[in-house]
């Protein structure tokens, strides 16, 4: 298996991620230039941002236009994932569904993936966002509306979920980043090259089975039924443990409404139309999307 890898790279808006994404490609460009592994030295590394696929900064305006946008960032990775690359995603990949679907994507070409946080402080993310805004000269800055919609969504990486690990956290003042460290948890040492291997939820494979979709339609929604049945019972409420089969799901401390889950719902259900899960895992694997959801 060739040696490629994805690094996500998660942040606030304005928070330096271009900044950072391009210390990491020179970096690894250096690494991969002076390589003696033939399997290392052949890599090429690309970024994948909003500007490079000619996206707005006002797509984020609008639920359906961010949706595309982020469509087509997964678009590009997975283009380019598999090609001898090391791929950087320099997008804002702030929701955790997002970067659990690009991991998914990673893990099923058996390509190792970490994510990079740029621990910006929200102030000063504010700040550079008004310095960029006001610098005719600078391609840079999101509307006051859309920069304080973005804060207020942001999903912080949590190196607890194996979607976001490892996890490397780069503070805004940090000098050296730990570029090093990122190399050797994705690539190790030369000669003994990380491998990752599929499992049964992320391998593609075309679908066989041929009540398949009708089993991936059946068994998300008995799920939703069950937590939208759990907090009638509970009115009030938030929290809670929801025990479906032999799995618990846990509720986050925010009440979840029934729109929300069926958006999730229907997030899952696209992501896995093709991918064709063996039924036995469909009900595990949604639960699991579930948890990273809802954080």
């Amino acid at each position: 298996m060739d040696p490629d890898l994805l690094i996500i790279v998660s942040g606030y808006p304005s928070s330096g991620k271009t900044y950072r994404s391009n210390q990491l490609v020179d970096f690894f460009t250096s690494k991969v230039n002076t390589a003696t592994d033939p399997r290392i030295n052949r890599l090429s590394v690309v970024r994948i941002n909003d500007q490079i696929l000619g996206l707005s900064r006002d797509v984020y305006r609008e639920a359906r236009s961010e949706k595309d946008a982020r469509a087509a960032e997964y678009s590009a990775v997975k283009r380019a994932l598999g090609r001898d690359t090391i791929v950087v995603a320099d997008g804002l990949n702030y929701i955790k569904g997002f970067r659990y679907q690009l991991y998914c994507e990673a893990k099923a070409v058996q390509t190792p993936s970490c994510v990079v946080h740029v621990g910006t402080p929200p102030e000063k993310c504010k700040d550079i966002n008004s310095e960029l805004l006001a610098d005719e000269d600078q391609d840079g800055g999101y509307s006051t509306d859309i920069f304080d919609n973005l804060m207020f969504r942001y999903e912080e990486p949590n190196g607890m979920t194996r979607w976001d690990s490892p996890l490397f956290t780069v503070p805004y003042d940090d000098a050296k980043p730990p570029f090093e460290e990122i190399w050797n948890a994705l690539i190790g040492t030369e000669g003994e090259l990380k491998k990752v291997k599929p499992n049964q939820a992320t391998v593609m494979k075309p679908a066989t089975e041929s009540d398949y979709l009708y089993e991936l339609d059946k068994t998300t929604q008995e799920i939703v039924n069950a937590v939208v049945s759990w907090q009638k019972e509970h009115v009030g409420e938030v929290g809670g443990q929801v025990a479906v089969g032999n799995r618990i799901i846990e509720l986050p401390t925010s009440s979840v409404a029934l729109p929300q889950l069926q958006r999730i719902r229907r997030q899952f259900i696209s992501m896995n139309r093709q991918h064709n899960l063996p039924k036995s895992r469909i009900h595990e694997s949604f639960i699991d999307y579930l948890h990273s959801s809802f954080g």
